[in-house]
C-alpha cells in the first residue's frame, strides 16, 4: 500500500472540473484508491465523484491519498499531478 499527502493548487479545490479530472485520471489505472482530508481518518473512494465532492476540500488543504494494487505508485503520481495543476491548466494533465 502506497501513502502520499498532497496539497490542492485548483482555486476551486476538489470541486467541478477538478474532481472530474481526478476521478478521471483514478479509473484509468489498475488500482484501488482512497483519499481523505489530512486531518480526518475517513477514507472514501477516490472513483467516486460524490465521495470526491463531499470531502469538501479546498484551495490549499492537504488530502492524504492511499494507493493499492499493480498500478498504485503511477495512480498517485497521475493524481498529484491533477491535484497540484492550477485549474486553468488541467487539460494537459
Amino acid at each position: 500500500m502506497n501513502e502520499r499527502i498532497v496539497e490542492i493548487v485548483p482555486e476551486a479545490g476538489l470541486h467541478a472540473r477538478p474532481a472530474s479530472k481526478f476521478v478521471e485520471k483514478v479509473n484509468e489505472y489498475d488500482a484501488t484508491v482512497q483519499i481523505c482530508r489530512v486531518d480526518s481518518d475517513d477514507l472514501v473512494s477516490a472513483g467516486s465523484m460524490i465521495a470526491i465532492t463531499s470531502l469538501g476540500a479546498e484551495c490549499g488543504e492537504r488530502v492524504r491519498l492511499v494507493a493499492d494494487g499493480h498500478d498504485a505508485e503511477a495512480t498517485l503520481d497521475a493524481l498529484e499531478r491533477v491535484l497540484t495543476t492550477p485549474e486553468g491548466e488541467l487539460a494537459d494533465t
